[in-house]
């Protein structure tokens, strides 16, 4: 959520972000007027308050018993009109409310513009082109050769984008999430949390995802309760209403969870294997910093993730996120991508944005500074990684001609020294 001080105090600069956002900026102008609004009420109350106190203490004090129930008669009409102006109050600051949360975080200055994906600009490739002496195959296509998974029975069971990793499959996805939590924290230095997997609409708000992306994520139809989309929001909510120590930040934690999401916005695309799935597995980053700190954090957290994928051996690269393209939260954002051959195209497994305070607004995330002033933190957030498009990228790279796929050497030990998934 947007600093209201901000809306007022640099009106014209929050709509002409909200423009490069892709966002109409007239709902500034209905933010104001209900601001305007409610500061006129709020004041109203102040002045009809003061002036019942006064009427009050003169009633005790006029002897005369007609001027006394003309000021009794007063009193009585002033408290009626009390009692109506607080119950328009709570409307107008609920309304007020409803618009502040439907507005997007403004990009920084330094974000590229454009719209759409055209302000997106490539920072660094790492890694050359695999080269084959055969013709590559999709994923899928190995996968299924290979016996470590089962599209069919997991569509049995669950319906369309599910699937089954089986054996290998499955050994090669719980590799990947415990060599990834191991890096993380015991190179980088996160502090691993194990949160739930179901948590309150309130925390949902508190990272953003609601009210905008309600249709697009999973809930329990009896109970306040929604699967989440992403370990950011059991994570980010773990300091939810508190007030944290000065001396505490950074707080630096990785998590990994299953997430839910409906995948309505890429309805009829990537239909074949296990790009896009309402199930999927994810180890995520997410760090509380200092507000003169956060920019920094955002290139050591784009790194810490990006050191995965320079591990693993994968062609990848950094893409710096234009303003027409940044999430609902994100102020600066780099996509991390890996290369998948047998498709041919980059996928992308990490998106490392910097939120500054817009979260911890809704979340009422603060910290104590030196001079006893309560301050928010700013929240950072990317994944550390995705794991199906990983997955994607290691088979479809470290394919072989005989059909087999070399296992990367850093998860080797976490695979029982395998060297290669062979068909089971």
């Amino acid at each position: 959520m947007l600093d209201i001080q901000r809306i007022r105090q640099e009106t014209d600069a929050v709509k002409k972000g909200l423009e490069l956002a892709g966002t109409n900026s007239a709902i500034v102008d209905q933010i104001l007027e209900l601001d305007l609004k409610r500061r006129t009420l709020q004041q109203k109350g102040d002045d009809m308050r003061a002036q019942l106190n006064v009427s009050s203490k003169n009633i005790g004090r006029e002897n005369d018993p007609n001027k006394r129930q003309e000021l009794i008669a007063a009193v009585s009409s002033l408290k009626g009109d009390l009692k109506a102006l607080g119950n328009e109050v709570p409307e107008v600051e609920q309304e007020l409310e409803r618009l502040m949360l439907t507005v997007p975080n403004i990009p920084l200055a330094e974000v590229p513009v454009g719209d759409g994906e055209s302000g997106n600009t490539e920072k660094e490739v790492f890694g050359d082109l695999p080269e084959f002496d055969f013709t590559p195959k999709p994923h899928w296509e190995l996968m299924e050769n290979l016996g470590i998974i089962d599209f069919e029975r997991g569509q049995k069971i669950s319906g369309s984008r599910f699937y089954v990793l089986r054996g290998q499959g499955a050994k090669l996805q719980r590799a990947l999430i415990s060599w990834m939590l191991d890096v993380h924290t015991e190179q980088h230095g996160y502090q691993e949390l194990y949160p739930p997997v179901m948590v309150r609409e309130e925390c949902l708000f508190g990272t953003g995802n609601l009210p905008k992306f309600g249709e697009n994520l999973y809930r329990d139809i009896e109970g306040d309760h929604w699967f989440v989309p992403t370990a950011e929001v059991p994570v980010t909510n773990f300091y939810r209403n508190e007030i944290l120590s000065v001396h505490s930040l950074p707080i630096k934690h990785v998590a990994y969870t299953p997430c839910f999401r409906r995948e309505k916005m890429s309805h009829g695309k990537d239909t074949r294997g296990i790009k896009r799935g309402h199930q999927f597995d994810k180890v995520e980053l997410v760090r509380f910093e200092h507000p003169d700190a956060s920019r920094a954090a955002l290139e050591q957290l784009t790194e810490d993730a990006r050191k995965l994928l320079s591990l693993l051996g994968l062609r990848h690269r950094i893409l710096t996120i234009g303003a027409g393209d940044l999430s609902f939260v994100a102020c600066f954002k780099y996509d991390l991508e890996t290369w998948a051959a047998g498709t041919n195209e980059w996928l992308e497994v990490s998106s490392c944005s910097l939120f500054q305070d817009f979260q911890a607004r809704r979340a009422k995330i603060r910290f104590k500074d030196n001079d006893g002033k309560n301050r928010y933190v700013h929240t950072l957030n990317g994944s550390g990684l995705a794991l199906p498009r990983v997955v994607i990228s290691i088979i479809e790279q470290y394919q072989q001609a005989d059909g087999t796929v070399i296992i990367p050497e850093v998860l080797r030990p976490y695979m029982g020294g395998k060297e290669r998934i062979t068909k089971q």
